[in-house]
């Protein structure tokens, strides 16, 4: 069996042990006995639990991340997060709960936060400046805390409503720079 197969099968798993345990009390012995596999195949993927939640996360998001430096707007991108979201609700629920080490909460910062720094050094083909990077590091870490608020209370926004906000939230010169490269 392929590697990809077996983590998202681990994947598949975890999803099924959330529907009634939370991420906390979840085991990898629960996990494993879930997916049918051995601990070893469990640590041959993956450090812990958490490193399995990220995964799973970056694979949902892998590709609106893809489509967004692909010449889709930032507004398209988000909407397609948050209709993956949306569709994984339990999963999201579930973990954005958790606040221990290696969380999704943390990882997300650290995907979308290094994603936009690549997506303005490819489109001007160097780093952003130490103003843009704290900008985008205050801007990324409220819109995560923004997704969180949203997964946590019920998701009463729609996708579209929740982008929007998203780009008003956005610091100018962030705004402004995204609208020069194309982007917004």
């Amino acid at each position: 069996m392929k590697t990809v197969d077996i983590k998202q099968r681990l994947a598949e798993a975890m999803k099924e042990c959330m529907r009634s345990t939370s991420v906390e009390n979840i085991t990898v012995k629960q996990i494993v006995e879930t997916a049918g596999v051995s601990r070893q195949t469990f640590y041959r993927n993956f450090m812990d639990k958490y490193d399995l939640i990220n995964w799973y996360f970056d694979r949902l998001l892998e590709q609106s991340f893809q489509e967004m430096g692909d010449g889709e707007t930032i507004r398209e991108g988000l909407i397609k997060k948050f209709t993956y979201i949306r569709e994984e609700r339990l999963f999201f629920t579930t973990a954005f709960r958790v606040d221990e080490q290696n969380n999704l909460k943390e990882h997300d910062f650290i995907m979308i936060y290094e994603f936009y720094c690549r997506l303005i050094r490819e489109k001007v083909e160097e780093v952003p400046d130490a103003m843009t990077r704290k900008l985008l590091e205050m801007y990324c870490r409220s819109s995560i805390y923004m997704t969180v608020q949203w997964v946590l209370k019920g998701m009463k926004e729609s996708e579209e409503e929740l982008a929007d906000l998203m780009i008003l939230a956005m610091p100018q010169k962030i705004h402004e720079l995204y609208v020069e490269l194309g982007i917004l």
